[in-house]
């Protein structure tokens, strides 16, 4: 393979030559023998015919959910975090409607194929208002949601937010205002900066295009505060130097869910207690728990992420108000979390 001509800027590490992507240097690799695999769909199959039991409480009425985003949304003029389920967020900052990785539909795949949810959204499509914002870390079904992304009304309107190669996706669907970023690019929408991070994850949509878009994190900030969106990680030394270059964060939003069996996992989604980790390395002052409670994606019990994330947080040090496991369907103001705490 010829090298890059002097003329030519050097390719960043994680662009491979022939169009692909990869994960940041230091990264876990990802290499199950082929018997966990094979138990693990068993597995798979058998917890999906088995179904869940919800707790009681851990999903809002729809229509409770509803009016207390728009209570809290019309009379106090705060920031504000709903969590719809999985990575899906609506969030008010500085005066924008953004929403994160849309999963909302019944299915974590294509034409009512794939895992089903065993909860609905927080929020149906139809009650969400308008979006200013739509930022999709990755591909994955679970992050990617065609349904949704084609019921979202005021396609005209919504600036999208993507990584590297996934805007003709949204093109095709009707969206015309679309920002693709590589990790480190920023773009500025009426006084709030997202910028693209690097996280430890993968892409893949069709079964023959591995890796061909990128994924990313994002940290959305304002003058009044930053956030830190994690899409789907694992845990990795990259969060240090994100902590380092961009931190520290107030809150960050963290997948705890999806992470059993490790041997197959540990590339691509972080436990409950790496999470945590992550957010130490960041300088994150409040983590939020996400990535489960959803849909059945992996072998670990439904309801264990929350539990584990809440005792690594305390014994790393965070204060209870500042680890948060919302209901889905829950909003909560975002307030800026005070300075110097959890660092």
């Amino acid at each position: 393979m010829a090298d890059q001509s002097d003329d030519q800027p050097e390719r960043p590490w994680h662009h491979l030559p022939d169009g692909k992507f990869r994960n940041p240097k230091g990264s876990p690799k990802r290499n199950p023998r082929a018997r966990t695999v094979l138990r693990f769909s068993r597995e798979m199959a058998k917890m999906q015919r088995a179904g869940v039991d919800v707790p009681e409480g851990h999903v809002l009425p729809r229509e409770v959910a509803k009016a207390t985003w728009d209570r809290l949304d019309q009379t106090t003029g705060d920031d504000l975090l709903c969590w719809l389920g999985h990575a899906a967020f609506l969030i008010k900052m500085n005066g924008l409607n953004i929403l994160t990785d849309p999963y909302l539909s019944t299915y974590a795949g294509p034409s009512g194929f794939g895992p089903k949810r065993y909860v609905k959204s927080g929020i149906p499509v139809r009650d969400l208002p308008v979006i200013d914002l739509l930022i999709v870390s990755h591909n994955h079904y679970d992050h990617l949601d065609d349904a949704t992304i084609r019921r979202l009304p005021h396609k005209a309107h919504t600036t999208v937010i993507v990584p590297l190669k996934l805007g003709k996706w949204f093109r095709e669907r009707g969206y015309t205002k679309i920002i693709e970023l590589d990790w480190e690019q920023s773009h500025t929408h009426q006084g709030v900066t997202v910028t693209a991070l690097p996280v430890v994850h993968w892409s893949n949509r069709r079964g023959y295009d591995r890796n061909r878009t990128l994924w990313a994190g994002f940290k959305m900030e304002s003058e009044k505060q930053s956030l830190f969106f994690g899409g789907d990680s694992a845990y990795g030394p990259v969060f240090e130097e994100i902590g380092a270059r961009f931190g520290p964060f107030d809150t960050a939003l963290l997948g705890i869910g999806a992470y059993a069996p490790r041997e197959i996992m540990h590339a691509s989604h972080a436990t409950p207690e790496e999470a945590v980790r992550m957010g130490v390395d960041m300088g994150a002052r409040r983590l939020v728990g996400m990535h489960w409670g959803t849909v059945i994606l992996t072998a670990e019990p439904p309801f264990e992420p929350p539990e584990r994330f809440i005792k690594s947080g305390r014994d790393q040090g965070y204060a209870d108000d500042d680890l948060w496991v919302m209901k889905i369907g829950e909003t909560r103001p975002l307030h800026p979390a005070a300075a110097g705490q959890n660092l």
